[in-house]
């Protein structure tokens, strides 16, 4: 069992690394937590330096500003790499920290290696964005754990959750551990910045795979190629009867996809630079 101990940058986010080789930098989800990258340490230790850090306002990092933009959590990563000494680096962001990734993408380009989002929102429905401003009035009214139960219920499949009760309850431990604020002023982005960057998504030029899973409810494979579509040699990835918390639920799974992923990538940039392999 892995066991590391998490760092702080002069700005205030906690952040875990562990491995060598090119960096790798995982963003979570909202009310979620570094944490939820367990399985993918294991899987890409071997290969990559792998970097998970808690988002403005979650785990152990300082709490976002009120008002505090999308881009502001771009700029938090930024600071991370600085603080990591990294000129660039792999961004992987699942969910919101999928939101976070794009924006990165569009505003620091030439600190982005390759980009992957996995499971996150693109151009609601109406009925969607209905759904999910719902959600958000329910936060800001009871908290952080308002919809703890039905978020649960559609992140998991009903066999993993009846699996693996510790592991469930220990999830709703988190949830209702935020920040009320801090997990509010992210919500309310990730139910409003669906279309955030959207007609800018041409600009990307690193490698990117878009990916999530056949039986997610809130990021569907209809979003995941939507957005591909508007990015220039996009991958998309459609992962058979996966719910929205694969990562967690189907570590070996995702990892496959990830350094398939990463081994092209590393490919397509030593060709950049004219490196035989």
């Amino acid at each position: 069992m892995i066991r590391l101990t998490a760092e702080r940058t002069a700005a205030g986010t906690s952040y875990l690394a562990a491995g060598d080789g090119p960096p790798v930098v995982f963003i979570h989800g909202v009310g979620l937590n570094k944490e939820m990258w367990g399985g993918q340490f294991v899987g890409l230790m071997p290969h990559y330096r792998v970097i998970a850090y808690d988002m403005l306002g979650h785990g152990a990092s300082a709490q976002p500003a009120p008002g505090t933009a999308l881009l502001g959590y771009a700029e938090q990563l930024l600071e991370l790499l600085d603080h990591l000494q990294l000129p660039a680096a792999t961004v992987i962001g699942f969910s919101m920290g999928g939101l976070v990734a794009r924006a990165f993408a569009l505003h620091y380009p030439e600190r982005l290696q390759a980009l992957v989002v996995l499971n996150s929102v693109f151009n609601r429905s109406a009925e969607q964005r209905a759904g999910v401003m719902a959600r958000t009035g329910q936060a800001a009214e009871h908290g952080p754990d308002a919809n703890a139960e039905a978020a649960l219920s559609r992140w998991f499949s009903r066999e993993y959750q009846a699996a693996n009760p510790a592991q469930i309850a220990a999830l709703r431990e988190t949830l209702a551990g935020n920040d009320p604020q801090g997990y509010l002023t992210t919500y309310e982005l990730f139910a409003t910045q669906d279309m955030y960057g959207a007609d800018d998504l041409g600009r990307i030029q690193a490698p990117a795979l878009i990916a999530t899973g056949e039986l997610d409810p809130g990021s569907t494979p209809q979003m995941a190629r939507e957005m591909a579509e508007r990015i220039p040699h996009a991958e998309v990835a459609i992962l058979s009867e996966q719910r929205h918390m694969m990562p967690v639920e189907s570590p070996r799974l995702v990892n496959q996809m990830l350094l398939k992923f990463l081994t092209r990538a590393q490919r397509l940039d030593n060709q950049a630079q004219g490196i035989v392999a």
